[in-house]
């Protein structure tokens, strides 16, 4: 698993590639944490399109996302899921809370 970010203007852009398993997001999660900390963004983006693989962690994983951004009064989405990845987030119902942006929609957020 390897994550890049960018920041830029108030947004928090991560970039997560490989698996996202329940090994991968602890280390996954304290970096971001960090990121966040780091950089207070209005926003954060979780970049999904490199990934080849999500369980159930990952949902986890952007529901804390979810509720650090909204607590600091910011918002989080998330952009390129396809896949596996796409088809777990459907199935968790992920899209209730936090919103799942298409390939065509991601380029104007």
């Amino acid at each position: 698993m390897k994550v890049f970010s960018t920041y830029d203007n108030g947004r928090l852009t991560v970039q997560l590639h490989g698996e996202l398993d329940h090994h991968a997001v602890r280390d996954a999660a304290e970096l971001i944490e960090r990121l966040l900390a780091e950089y207070l963004p209005r926003s954060c983006v979780l970049d999904l399109g490199g990934l080849s693989f999500m369980d159930s962690s990952g949902i986890a994983l952007i529901l804390r996302v979810h509720r650090r951004m909204v607590g600091s009064g910011g918002r989080v989405w998330v952009e390129q899921a396809k896949g596996q990845p796409l088809r777990v987030l459907d199935a968790g119902g992920v899209e209730r809370l936090v919103r799942i942006v298409a390939q065509k929609e991601a380029k104007r957020a």
